[in-house]
């Protein structure tokens, strides 16, 4: 009977913790987040690639009907004239982190007059992010996001989990294929170590094309690219990523 009441309870413990933000399970961790990472884990796949010359991000675009109009989705966009992100996971948590940071880019311009260092946003959208993960009422955002921008440091990428946890990277990729994705960027990253911006983005299309389900075509990928000369954020039309992905056949 003492042996069945302590399981009784240990069950209790492990029910509440599954679905409680704030009580951590019996070994240490916050279940609702490892949940948040499982959506992360079954979004499209996201990447970004850090060189020299800048930095590009790259994702697949899935729509689930051809009846869908392309021109409402979209999964890379600016945070600032010098920045910009992707994200793998659940589309309405983005489109809000999205908000919250152009409103943190543009509250750092009016102040300074000038663009935010892209550490420091990365840092307050994370601060964000960790604020779900220990407030009762609400749930983690299930998201990932790749953040990629230039400043006074030079090119930088980070990513940011639904922990509020963040990286920087040279390379890195998040969503349903990422592992293999990383291991495919770890061997083309350092046998390329002069890797320029073009290279990059060859790279982040041939990374994409590893694991792509169906055909790969303008229309079901969306590419984001910075250079360290100009320090603005540009995502590449259909047309140029048509002849992008004629370049790498």
């Amino acid at each position: 009977p003492k042996a069945l009441s302590c399981g009784f309870f240990l069950a209790q413990q492990m029910s509440g913790a599954n679905y409680s933000l704030t009580t951590f399970s019996p070994s240490g961790s916050l279940l609702q987040i490892d949940y948040a990472l499982e959506a992360v884990g079954a979004g499209r796949t996201s990447l970004g690639i850090k060189v020299a010359e800048g930095v590009v991000i790259a994702t697949e675009k899935m729509t689930p009907s051809v009846l869908v109009d392309q021109k409402s989705r979209f999964k890379i966009a600016s945070l600032s004239s010098n920045c910009g992100l992707v994200y793998s996971g659940m589309g309405p948590d983005y489109r809000v982190l999205l908000r919250k940071g152009r409103k943190i880019a543009q509250q750092y311009y009016m102040t300074y007059k000038d663009e935010i260092p892209v550490s420091q946003i990365v840092r307050e959208m994370a601060s964000v992010m960790q604020e779900f993960t220990q407030s009762g009422g609400v749930r983690p955002f299930g998201v990932s996001l790749l953040i990629a921008g230039v400043d006074d440091e030079g090119p930088q990428l980070y990513q940011v989990d639904p922990s509020g946890s963040y990286w920087a990277w040279k390379a890195s990729a998040i969503g349903k294929h990422s592992i293999s994705a990383k291991t495919f960027l770890e061997k083309r990253y350092f046998a390329h170590k002069d890797m320029g911006l073009e290279d990059a983005v060859h790279t982040a299309i041939l990374t994409l094309k590893e694991n792509f389900e169906g055909a790969i075509s303008n229309e079901n990928i969306e590419i984001g690219v910075i250079s360290a000369k100009d320090k603005t954020f540009k995502t590449k039309s259909k047309d140029e990523i048509a002849d992008l992905l004629k370049e790498v056949e």
